[in-house]
């Protein structure tokens, strides 16, 4: 990869091939299978997150996801296990030859993360967190950057220069949809953007279509909509019963209902000259 992302608008699209990142053997990038990294919201117990992780592995996942520390906007709500989470996770991850995905909410968490996680994620409230930014980049794990509720394109890819500035280029970049006045939605996805980035970047570029709409209902079509767009990758909420879930079981989908999900990505990337891949 070249040194720094941010570039003028319009500038040639990077030749394929270049600015792949491999995460736990698994490459996600140009010429690379859409991957798809899956799990609950947050990480509530052994049980659920192995019957979700079980579920996920079954239908093609590449990655699992999961949170133990939450930055939920009440401070009531329920804020994850913490350690014992990340000890979770990364127990069932070996169970079943998958890497994780979870996030750091703070510079003094990141150590913890980057040894039990395969790679760091710094959630949207925290793009613009610099001393986040450069302590997930020192941990040497690969990072998965969420764009900001409201960050331009410029804004992010800035962000992900202050990672590699800091001596780290495996970076994943998140579109997950900005705060507007649309109330139909938790977001509003901007599906310009992975086009855009990927044009002005050979970071690859993922889409989280979970927290773009906050309905389950969504998830799926928009999914579809982010592969055909040219998305490397998928960042999707799954959860063995999202009734009871502690933490966005509106936006999750059914463990037993990511086979079909997953059926239907991989007829989308076909019909886009694409293929799937774990």
């Amino acid at each position: 990869m070249t040194p720094g992302v941010l570039g003028p608008a319009g500038a040639p699209p990077i030749a394929p091939g270049a600015g792949v990142v491999t995460v736990a053997g698994i490459g996600f990038g140009r010429g690379c299978p859409v991957r798809v990294i899956a799990g609950p919201c947050s990480v509530e117990s052994l049980e659920q997150f192995r019957e979700t992780a079980q579920a996920a592995k079954a239908g093609g996942a590449a990655l699992l996801r999961g949170g133990a520390f939450k930055p939920r906007t009440s401070p009531y709500s329920f804020q994850g296990l913490g350690r014992a989470g990340l000890e979770i996770m990364r127990s069932v991850g070996d169970e079943l030859g998958l890497g994780i995905v979870t996030e750091a909410m703070s510079p003094d968490e990141v150590s913890l993360v980057a040894e039990m996680a395969d790679v760091v994620q710094i959630g949207a409230r925290n793009m613009d967190n610099r001393a986040l930014l450069e302590s997930a980049a020192a941990s040497g794990r690969p990072v998965l950057l969420k764009r900001g509720l409201t960050a331009t394109v410029d804004e992010l890819l800035r962000a992900a220069d202050v990672m590699i500035a800091a001596g780290n280029e495996r970076i994943l970049l998140c579109e997950r949809g900005s705060r507007t006045f649309e109330p139909s939605t938790r977001n509003s996805l901007d599906l310009a953007a992975v086009p855009e980035i990927s044009q002005r970047s050979d970071l690859p570029v993922l889409v989280d279509p979970s927290h773009a709409t906050g309905r389950a209902d969504l998830v799926t079509p928009v999914s579809l909509a982010a592969i055909a767009a040219g998305a490397d990758g998928l960042l999707v909420e799954v959860h063995p019963d999202p009734a009871r879930a502690l933490s966005d079981g509106a936006q999750s989908l059914r463990a037993d209902a990511f086979g079909a999900f997953m059926d239907r990505a991989r007829a989308m990337a076909a019909a886009a000259g694409r293929t799937m891949g774990p």
